[in-house]
């Protein structure tokens, strides 16, 4: 099964043709990140719509728009396992499984994505800049998918082991596809794992509901990991909302960003030993569903508040980070979405030496 953003519609490159990733012929270019940024997610079903907001709002980084309220084939797992090459899925009453055939949910995914390649190129065809992707990474992959005969795919080595190698072919696939509709864009990737804590602690749910599967060590989980980094031609971030986002292990398993819920993480060394090997952080300064925001600038003070607590000049944050909402924002209001992302827009302006 050829992966659906090889041939998307209205190629506008000859190096699509050509199956070669714009901007990266002598490897991964060096990741520039904008000041700001969003996680994924947004309300609403219409993805014209919704990549003008995101190319508005957020005009220095933006990201291509997850619509899952579009429903099944837009969430998460089913937008990612339409990327992936020689594998299928299909729908279940228990959610997303390996099938050995596509079926209509899979090309229902499929087809949602390219209505929103399609989008892209209507709206941001001139766009000059780094632009983000998000896939689910493999280990949550993994842990979402359900064996055709079996409990959850991340159970087993060699259901992992290839569902890592499709997807790492589908991300580079995606990546040309995005490169030849924007050919400005210099393109990064953010793996969404937000099931590595449970997969590392044994606290996945069996499908049955009525036990937990067992943990899987963290070298295994970071070699896996590394392998699809160094796949992937491009920059890549790690994204973990979770409690006990492992930052070391993302950081060790090669990626060049690291996304997490400021309000989540603890460990300072973690995020130390991150900014000191150079590691980009992506920051969530804002909670993803509607609340009362704060004033910036009071934003943009906790953030050198904390980075006063680290150890590190003053002089040096605006360059180190990029601010996002917490998480994705597909439960949050229209109007909250927006003021999120204006919102991390404008608190860093204020993380801007004087």
């Amino acid at each position: 099964m050829a992966s659906p953003t090889e041939e998307g519609p209205r190629p506008t490159h000859p190096s699509q043709a050509q199956g070669e990733p714009l901007n990266q012929a002598d490897g991964p270019a060096p990741a520039v990140w904008g000041p700001a940024s969003g996680v994924g997610s947004l309300p609403g079903t219409d993805p014209v719509e919704a990549v003008r907001l995101v190319v508005g709002e957020l005009p220095e980084l933006p990201h291509l728009p997850e619509l899952p309220g579009r429903g099944a084939g837009a969430d998460m797992l089913g937008r990612t396992a339409a990327l992936l090459v020689d594998m299928a899925v299909d729908l279940t009453p228990a959610g997303w499984r390996l099938v050995p055939r596509p079926g209509n949910d899979l090309r229902r995914a499929q087809e949602m994505l390219d209505r929103d390649l399609d989008a892209l190129f209507d709206v941001a065809e001139r766009y000059v800049g780094p632009f983000k992707l998000q896939v689910a990474g493999p280990w949550t992959l993994a842990a979402g998918l359900e064996r055709t005969r079996g409990d959850r795919a991340v159970v087993d080595p060699g259901a992992r082991r290839d569902l890592a190698q499709s997807l790492a072919e589908g991300i580079a696939a995606h990546v040309t596809a995005v490169s030849a509709r924007v050919p400005g864009a210099r393109v990064v990737v953010q793996l969404d794992e937000p099931s590595v804590p449970a997969v590392l602690q044994g606290g996945l749910p069996t499908i049955s509901g009525f036990g937990k599967l067992s943990a899987v060590e963290s070298n295994v989980v970071e070699e896996q990991l590394a392998a699809l980094v160094a796949r992937v031609p491009v920059p890549v971030a790690v994204h973990c909302c979770a409690n006990r986002a492992p930052l070391d292990l993302f950081r060790a398993a090669g990626a060049a960003g690291l996304s997490f819920d400021l309000g989540m993480v603890q460990d300072l060394d973690a995020v130390g030993t991150a900014v000191e090997a150079g590691t980009h952080l992506l920051l969530g300064v804002v909670p993803g569903t509607d609340t009362t925001l704060p004033a910036p600038k009071a934003t943009a003070s906790r953030l050198h508040a904390w980075w006063r607590e680290l150890g590190f000049p003053a002089e040096d944050l605006h360059s180190a980070v990029t601010l996002t909402p917490a998480c994705g924002l597909a439960g949050a209001s229209p109007a909250y979405a927006r003021k999120a992302m204006a919102h991390v827009r404008e608190a860093a302006r204020f993380l801007l030496p004087e």
